[in-house]
């Protein structure tokens, strides 16, 4: 009998070979998938918008693009990153199916890309990552010790994205009634 998959689930142990950007977060080392980051920008401040998730710091106008701005700690319930003069936003370029969504994820620092073979990936661990287990797409082996891979599509759920989407659509309008004042 052929085992399928329901709802997005995969039935099979999936690696995902390829290069990562190794990016510092309170003193741990992530990789997030090269494929979905489109560049890298110095931090910036921010406009905040009310009433939004504690991890969502606000929006940032990136040539005349509204993006929504995500404090990775925040958003793994860790303490707010403290900015310094290494800390960045990433700008990442999210796929599901048909649609695509722009938004910056603050980090404390940008180190290398590393590329990982697929032996080099181990499968998420069910438990003590630290981390809630749909947001690792695997465990990178690096000089003999693990390296947490992020599954940044799932690190923001669908709803998450959508909402986000709202948000920057409803900063658009209001940064056009401002500026028309």
């Amino acid at each position: 009998m052929e085992m399928v998959a329901v709802g997005g689930a995969s039935t099979e142990q999936r690696s995902w070979p390829g290069q990562y950007l190794i990016v510092q977060l309170q003193g741990e080392a992530f990789g997030l998938d090269i494929s979905s980051v489109r560049e890298i920008i110095a931090y910036i401040v921010p406009t905040q918008i009310p009433m939004m998730p504690d991890f969502v710091v606000g929006v940032i106008n990136l040539r005349g693009q509204v993006v929504p701005v995500i404090d990775m700690a925040r958003r793994f319930g860790r303490p707010t990153t403290q900015i310094h003069k290494r800390s960045c936003i990433i700008i990442l370029d999210l796929q599901d199916g048909h649609s695509r969504q722009r938004l910056g994820v603050v980090v404390d620092a940008v180190n290398e890309v590393l590329e990982f073979t697929a032996e080099q990936i181990e499968a998420a661990p069910q438990f003590g990552a630290g981390l809630r287990t749909e947001f690792i797409r695997g465990m990178g082996k690096v000089a003999g010790s693990f390296m947490i891979l992020l599954e940044m599509g799932r690190v923001l759920s669908l709803e998450e994205m959508s909402a986000l989407s709202a948000v920057a659509a409803e900063a658009d309008a209001i940064g056009a009634v401002d500026s028309g004042s």
